[in-house]
């Protein structure tokens, strides 16, 4: 072997060894300066309320551009992983009413968590599988085997950070296709109530009070909601109880 071709290995493996690192790189980098320009302060009620008529003057002469540019902002909130989603989720429902500001919340949170997911694969998924114990590797394989029902679970049930949602299931060889349709499926139903407190914002801030977003957390919201994870879960029951039959079996 001459001595040219370890060169072309070392170069060939230091470009794969960057192009894993920028995704994460330039999120974290994104999160910094989104965070370090205090840009976070805008994602308030006070603000959406100061600037309503502004907002809705912009969105009726430029409407094309006001989607798009929802859908821009909203994206970077996810794929940066900043607090703050819900409350765009309430402006798309301010600005484009229930129906399409779910459609546009839902099609950016979703690209936004599917950037997330990438990145955090390309970092550390095959990493952390290599050198996984053999407790990891059966939890990893269980997650796998329903993945889609246990994403809708955790996406579902409102108490589980939206940034964890985004990770584990990468750190857990969860496939890119089942990520996207477990998020699309599993925020829809938030996304709809948020969007339903935005579009009657109009109505809140005339008389003088602050939307509740602990609204997921009613009884009348949160049980449908446990009762959607519930129906998730019935497959993961159902294989469970087939794989005890033929053990029961062979024990008589």
């Amino acid at each position: 072997m001459s001595s040219e071709q370890p060169d072309l290995v070392t170069k060939s493996r230091k470009r794969g060894l960057i192009w894993r690192l920028l995704p994460g790189v330039l999120l974290v980098g994104g999160a910094v300066a989104f965070l370090a320009l205090d840009l976070h302060h805008y994602l308030s009620f006070e603000e959406l309320s100061g600037h309503r008529d502004a907002l809705m003057d912009w969105r009726a002469r430029h409407e094309t551009l006001a989607i798009l540019g929802f859908i821009g902002i909203y994206f970077a909130l996810a794929a940066f992983s900043i607090p703050g989603a819900i409350w765009m989720t309430v402006a798309g429902g301010f600005l484009f009413g229930v129906v399409w500001g779910t459609v546009y919340s839902v099609i950016a949170a979703t690209l936004g968590s599917a950037c997330v997911f990438v990145a955090a694969r390309l970092l550390a998924g095959d990493w952390l599988r290599r050198r996984a114990g053999k407790a990891i590797a059966r939890m990893e394989a269980e997650f796998r085997r329903d993945a889609l029902s246990y994403l809708l679970v955790l996406r579902l049930v409102p108490v589980f950070p939206f940034w964890l949602v985004n990770l584990v299931p990468a750190l857990l060889g969860v496939s890119l296709s089942t990520f996207v349709i477990g998020t699309v499926l599993g925020i829809i139903p938030g996304s709809i109530v948020y969007a339903s407190v935005g579009h009657g914002l109009g109505a809140i801030i005339a008389a003088g009070e602050a939307p509740d977003l602990a609204i997921l957390f009613h009884p009348q919201v949160l049980g449908p909601l446990l009762g959607l994870a519930a129906l998730a879960l019935l497959p993961v029951a159902y294989r469970r109880l087939r794989r005890r039959e033929p053990r029961r079996e062979k024990r008589r």
